[in-house]
């Protein structure tokens, strides 16, 4: 029931989309041919006439379409006729192919403000973290470091921690020895080399059987994300030098040593980033009852493991009042909508690869749970953001889609004539089935993903 639910959400989010273009055309006294669920690949399951327009429903349920007598070959309106979406100023038509967009983000708006009336609250998106248990061996960090059984985790490193994600991809990227050392710390190691060693330059090969003498104590390397790594909107890559496996012999080596006598092999330099390739300790800051406190420094080993089970509660918004009802309302979708842009932009830019993009069929499942779970509100708030990603990239200046619509009409204002018909069909013709390439990918990323849920 709880999939059905999340299909029918879904589907409303397409219909709204639709019944955007059709009641803006018809406003504007442009006839409408036919209002498509579904695109037209396979088989059509229902065709009915209604009034003027016919209603077509397709068995590929991924999509919808409002077509305009312009788009069809046998139309009989004559060429000249106001019904023609084509005969229609530019402005009008402007409004006809963006109120789709519009139209599902006033249905993003308005699903938010229904689950703040009926819910009086709203999730803020933060989670308070809870160390709900220690286990670990007694020669571990952890049972020095002064954690207890019930601290809510604050901060690790100085980083808030709001979300069990950001708490765990720290304390995974901390890992002992991981072969990941960021260059400020490379560079302060090798200044303390250079102190104890001043006749030996920093790139030059050390001769063999020279004496170097080597730090008591050496700078450790501190994991932290930015706000965004920490929110999970894009992956977290830790810059730096990577060790290679010759790196990692002559770590071997000089462990534990005060002095290293040269191999003839490396240089000052390889040795700061040996130096630098050991322990990352992780400082938690911790509420317990009333007090804030300032953990002893915590150090994961090789495999980025502490010892800690976790616990999560997220943090409500209580929206009793008219004026909590929009004002929360609107900072919910400005916030997820903001993440969502930002990871769009991670996508094109190549920082999320494309395998871990998703479409309908995992948020169909993932929506379901989430509604099997915690209720029907969370699938009604999964719903308007998908109908604010539906706007997002909808409104994108890719021919095919309502943004590329927009960028022809734009550059027609520009010329003072349309574009040839030929070149735009060719061009959205070449996009749609780019469109549909990237479609197929997706639903394979989803159905792998479910393999492995």
């Amino acid at each position: 029931m709880s999939i059905i639910i999340m299909i029918l959400l879904l589907s409303l989010l397409i219909l709204v989309h639709e019944a955007g273009h059709f009641f803006a055309a018809r406003a504007f006294g442009i006839k409408v041919e036919k209002f498509g669920f579904g695109l037209p690949i396979g088989p059509t399951l229902l065709k009915r006439k209604i009034g003027d327009v016919e209603i077509l429903v397709h068995a590929f349920l991924l999509g919808g379409y409002v077509s305009f007598p312009d788009d069809e070959k046998d139309c009989d309106l004559p060429a000249d006729s106001p019904e023609r979406f084509v005969n229609k100023p530019v402005w009008q038509r402007l409004i006809v192919v963006t109120a789709g967009v519009i139209a599902n983000v006033i249905c993003a708006v308005a699903l938010v403000m229904f689950v703040a009336v009926v819910s009086h609250k709203l999730p803020s998106g933060n989670y308070e973290i809870y160390a709900t248990e220690i286990n670990a061996p007694k020669t571990a960090s952890i049972w020095q470091s002064g954690l207890k059984e019930g601290d809510r985790i604050l901060k690790a490193n100085g980083c808030e921690i709001n979300n069990a994600y950001s708490f765990i991809t720290i304390v995974k990227n901390s890992a002992k020895e991981n072969g990941i050392v960021s260059e400020k710390i490379v560079e302060e190691n090798y200044n303390k080399l250079k102190d104890l060693n001043p006749g030996l330059s920093k790139d030059e090969i050390i001769p063999e059987g020279i004496a170097v003498r080597l730090p008591e104590t050496v700078s450790q390397d501190i994991i932290t994300m930015d706000k965004y790594a920490l929110k999970g909107a894009k992956y977290f890559k830790k810059e730096g030098y990577t060790l290679d496996s010759s790196l990692n012999d002559l770590k071997k080596t000089i462990e534990d040593k005060k002095v290293y006598t040269s191999s003839g092999k490396y240089s000052m330099y390889d040795i700061a980033k040996v130096l630098s390739n050991d322990v990352h300790p992780i400082y938690l800051t911790v509420q317990r009852g009333e007090k804030i406190i300032e953990l002893k420094p915590i150090y994961p080993d090789k495999e980025g493991i502490i010892g800690v089970g976790l616990g999560s509660k997220q943090t409500m918004i209580e929206t009793k009042t008219p004026k909590a009802v929009v004002k929360e309302s609107c900072i919910y979708l400005w916030d997820n909508t903001y993440l969502m842009m930002y990871s769009l932009g991670q996508l094109f830019t190549g920082n999320i690869p494309l395998k871990d993009m998703h479409g309908v069929v995992a948020i169909t499942k993932i929506g379901g749970d989430m509604i099997e779970k915690s209720g029907k509100a969370s699938g009604i708030l999964l719903a308007a953001l998908i109908s604010m990603n539906l706007a997002i990239l909808n409104i994108l200046p890719i021919p095919a889609l309502d943004g590329g619509h927009v960028m022809f009409l734009i550059i027609e204002k520009i010329l003072g004539k349309p574009l040839d018909e030929k070149i735009i069909e060719i061009i959205s013709s070449v996009f749609f089935s780019l469109l549909i390439i990237l479609m197929i990918l997706v639903v394979f990323n989803d159905i792998i993903l479910l393999m492995h849920r």
